[in-house]
């Protein structure tokens, strides 16, 4: 009995220590914000500051936790056409360029409504490193590939990669038919995957792989100054069921591309699916929001 009070005292006491390593960031807006909401909604931010000094945000996403339906984790596209505020239309990591976490939240709740409650930011780098930790993950290619932009060549089918290749997958869209929405939809198959890996009796029972992959992903990460360690928990039980199948996976409801002028090729949200999926965020409400998974 002793060393099981002892090993679980591991397993709480090791995320929590980590959560003292992750670092802090604004991302609260100043003015007018929706009013709270049934729910916790987290808005997760893949960036990369390899590119300059500001880094760029790759990666957007809502985590919907609500009280008493599915969670839903929902990917918005970076190409997504939104009006930012305080500026004109455009790409929806625009804002991230331009005004940092704090106009990226701006952002996400002025298009949907949806009061974001907290904010988790992952470096890319980190993304190599917790999928190292957990030593490695399964992808399963739907195609070929062979793009030299990512520096990427996958054959076709189920196959174990490591932390740069996973990277890449992620990342990957030139060789992709569809474009930004298929690699938002390889993104999520990464995230399954690295919870699959996580959660997994070979990650729980080792301490060595839980220290460091616990590590690893609080090095990365970096939090907005509200989103507390409850917030994290939220994320932690989010995640496992919206990638494991008791959730919801899904990208917001696309109604196709575009090139604007000035701005670029561009994805518009259907307008009248995405105010219903954002409705139902907002009510907490999630039961009707299967039909879009996937």
């Amino acid at each position: 009995m002793t060393l099981l009070v002892l090993w679980l005292a591991f397993l709480i006491g090791t995320p929590a220590y980590a959560w003292t390593v992750t670092t802090s960031t604004d991302a609260s807006p100043d003015g007018d914000r929706p009013a709270d909401q049934p729910g916790t909604t987290i808005l997760l931010v893949g960036s990369d500051a390899r590119e300059d000094d500001s880094g760029r945000a790759d990666t957007m996403m809502l985590l919907h936790v609500p009280l008493g339906s599915k969670p839903v984790l929902m990917s918005l596209p970076r190409d997504s056409l939104v009006t930012i505020p305080g500026r004109s239309s455009n790409k929806i990591n625009a804002a991230y360029a331009f005004g940092g976490p704090e106009l990226l939240v701006a952002t996400v709740e002025e298009n949907t409504g949806v009061k974001i409650d907290g904010y988790l930011e992952v470096g890319f780098e980190g993304v190599v490193h917790v999928v190292d930790a957990v030593g490695g993950i399964e992808v399963c290619p739907t195609f070929d590939i062979d793009d030299s932009f990512a520096d990427l060549t996958l054959s076709q089918g189920c196959q174990t990669v490591d932390g740069t290749t996973a990277l890449a997958y992620s990342r990957m869209r030139k060789s992709d038919p569809k474009g930004d929405l298929g690699r938002v939809e390889r993104q999520r198959e990464v995230i399954a995957a690295i919870m699959k890996e996580a959660i997994s009796p070979a990650s729980l029972v080792n301490p060595v792989r839980y220290w460091r992959l616990n590590m690893a992903a609080a090095e990365s990460l970096s939090r907005g100054e509200d989103t507390g360690l409850v917030d994290m928990a939220a994320v932690g039980l989010g995640f496992a069921a919206a990638t494991t199948g008791a959730g919801i996976s899904m990208t917001v409801p696309v109604a196709g591309t575009d090139t604007v002028d000035g701005v670029g090729s561009v994805v518009r949200w259907d307008e009248d699916a995405s105010a219903a999926v954002f409705a139902a965020i907002a009510a907490g409400d999630t039961t009707d929001l299967e039909k879009y998974q996937g």
